[in-house]
């Protein structure tokens, strides 16, 4: 079940976190695994057999060298995962004191680097495939000060959902996952010890999403027991989606 066997997958982001989680699942499922990232990942290509191409996905040339050499060196690419992602580094504020460069370079990174990982590979997906791309949860609902992120993050999500109708006719699918605060360095940065306390109330289950749950879930999507599926944004959210966690309620209701 769930089998990769024989298909070629290319992995961005994949260097640590939810993107060097998924390539190493991949491999253990039978896949080989192209791992990109800006950062090197030699040491991850080298765990898992697979080969390491370095690539800021924010330059569509990169992108695009990335899908053509892993066509050219196995033939074909069967599976494209747009991980690489982030904030911008630009800090919490309010819209109205945003400068538009913050909008643009979380749009350069989380939104353009997800078209490019689409546009240049599709071509190279002779007989069908499987595009997973990672949006966030704070693309589904807003979140307060952080309206570039979100923004970037919503629009990986009707990018994903427009290109699942496009590419239909081609057997080409296109999913997204949304995850809720996952476990990696990312959540880890400084003076952000309240936010992540935060974080851990507001999903139901009371805990940070670990990145090999991430992972099975871009497995899952990927393989050809999910072949009907398209054109989805999946939440890995402990439940954070559904309404306000007990964890919010209950201090709440301490208070009346």
């Amino acid at each position: 079940m769930f089998s990769l066997e024989g298909k070629v997958a290319v992995v961005t982001g994949a260097a640590s976190g939810i993107g060097l989680a998924t390539a190493r699942r991949f491999s253990h499922a039978g896949a080989t695994v192209v791992v990109a990232d800006k950062n090197d990942a030699t040491s991850v290509a080298r765990e898992i057999g697979g080969l390491f191409i370095r690539t800021d996905v924010t330059r569509e040339e990169q992108v695009k060298a990335l899908m053509d050499e892993t066509a050219r060196r196995h033939g074909r690419i069967d599976i494209v995962i747009n991980n690489a992602g982030g904030g911008d580094g630009s800090g919490a504020n309010f819209i109205s004191q945003l400068p538009a460069e913050d909008y643009e370079s979380s749009f350069r990174l989380n939104s353009m680097g997800v078209l490019f990982g689409i546009k240049h590979s599709v071509d190279h997906m002779n007989n069908g495939g499987s595009i997973v791309n990672t949006a966030s949860v704070a693309g589904i609902q807003g979140v307060a000060m952080y309206s570039p992120y979100v923004a970037s993050k919503a629009a990986v999500i009707a990018i994903t959902k427009t290109a699942a109708l496009e590419l239909a006719g081609r057997n080409i699918r296109v999913n997204c996952v949304c995850p809720g605060t996952v476990d990696t360095p990312m959540a880890y940065g400084p003076g952000g010890e309240a936010e992540l306390k935060l974080s851990k109330l507001m999903m139901p289950l009371g805990r940070l999403c670990k990145p090999e749950e991430v992972a099975a879930a871009f497995h899952f999507l990927c393989s050809n027991d999910c072949s009907f599926i398209s054109g989805q944004a999946i939440c890995i959210d402990g439940g954070m989606t559904a309404g306000l966690s007990m964890g919010l309620v209950m201090p709440l209701l301490e208070m009346l």
